[in-house]
């Protein structure tokens, strides 16, 4: 059995974590780390666990992490988990981080959007970035997982076949997003109280989201040059889910059904990657509480331009469902392994 402990436990990706970990047939959860309810037990936290998991959080102890597990998901905060995961990785514990901290292959572009030093600028070399549709064999190699966020991996997977097969104008790309409730943390925030989300939609972030660096990092290693876009994230009223409507200018004249047909074969291996046919396009429903990922595109022959949608639920695939993956890979586990459920729908 893989054993494991999870930072950041009390989280909402921790909580998930838990969940999807409860079920896994090959992983036992020896740790759940919090310091804010450290001494109580997680089924007094979470009410869902009772009769599954009665786990006491502790506070975080780097040598009995190291001692008890053999790995750790580290879902902490943003700049937490980089003063924590150098520690772990010596200790020679696989890390696998739900933070932004180890997703950059360059330390001045995580630096630049993140507006904070990197204390830990060496591991970036060693790290792998965690989607595993399209790093699968570095995932396999190494002991540090960058968790890609939850936008990001909606609208990459979303775009990828386009950029990689040439087909678009990389310069038009724009990407329109939208995120349940969920995706801010568990933290209070007026912006998040029940009366503010509900019956209500608005745009956040404009033109300055972090997750932008990343879906251009990625892309770009896809078209094998540099790529900018625009992307805009809204928050909606509902608590599970991505939704990505991605743009771009077809460089030459091309169908529904050449398009259609690039993603087929681009993703024709890939269980957890849903590719709608005959036009359909995606709906929030069909994935959420799910580890799947659905794609479906139109193209616009007026304009000469494709649109993609791509949805996801950003707490399984878009973050703990992910991460969850990756283990699997790391592990030599076939990547399904515990992750095969289908999505709540109601």
């Amino acid at each position: 059995m893989i054993k494991v402990a999870i930072l950041g436990a009390t989280g909402y990706t921790g909580e998930e974590l838990i969940r999807l970990l409860s079920t896994h047939p090959e992983t036992e959860i020896k740790m759940l780390v919090s310091h804010s309810t450290a001494g109580t037990p997680i089924d007094e936290i979470y009410g869902n666990f009772r009769n599954v998991c009665n786990l006491v959080c502790e506070e975080l102890d780097i040598d009995k992490v190291a001692s008890t597990c053999d790995v750790a998901f580290t879902a902490l905060p943003h700049g937490a988990s980089k003063e924590v995961i150098p520690a772990l990785y010596k200790k020679g514990i696989k890390v696998i981080d739900l933070s932004g901290d180890f997703r950059y292959n360059d330390v001045k572009v995580y630096e630049q959007w993140y507006k904070d030093q990197h204390c830990a600028p060496e591991l970036l070399k060693e790290k792998a970035y965690g989607l595993c549709e399209l790093h699968r064999e570095e995932i396999k190699k190494t002991n540090l997982i960058g968790n890609p966020g939850c936008y990001t991996t909606c609208s990459i997977l979303g775009l990828a076949p386009l950029v990689a097969s040439g087909k678009i104008d990389n310069k038009s790309i724009i990407i329109d997003a939208k995120s349940g409730v969920t995706g801010a943390g568990r933290g209070l925030g007026i912006d998040y109280h029940y009366s503010e989300c509900d019956q209500n939609m608005k745009a956040y972030k404009i033109a300055t989201h972090r997750h932008t660096s990343e879906i251009e990092q990625e892309l770009s290693l896809l078209a094998k040059e540099d790529i900018t876009l625009s992307f805009t994230p809204h928050l909606v009223p509902f608590k599970r889910g991505i939704y990505a409507t991605c743009y771009a200018n077809l460089k030459d004249k091309a169908s529904y059904d050449e398009l259609i047909k690039i993603y087929n074969e681009f993703y024709k291996d890939e269980h957890f990657i849903r590719v709608l046919q005959n036009g359909k396009i995606p709906q929030v429903k069909d994935v959420a509480g799910s580890n799947f990922v659905e794609i479906g595109l139109a193209v616009d022959e007026r304009l000469n331009r494709v649109v993609v949608v791509s949805t996801i639920d950003n707490l399984v695939k878009g973050a703990s469902g992910q991460a969850i993956q990756n283990m699997n890979l790391m592990f030599g586990l076939d990547e399904k392994t515990g992750l095969e459920a289908p999505g709540y729908y109601l």
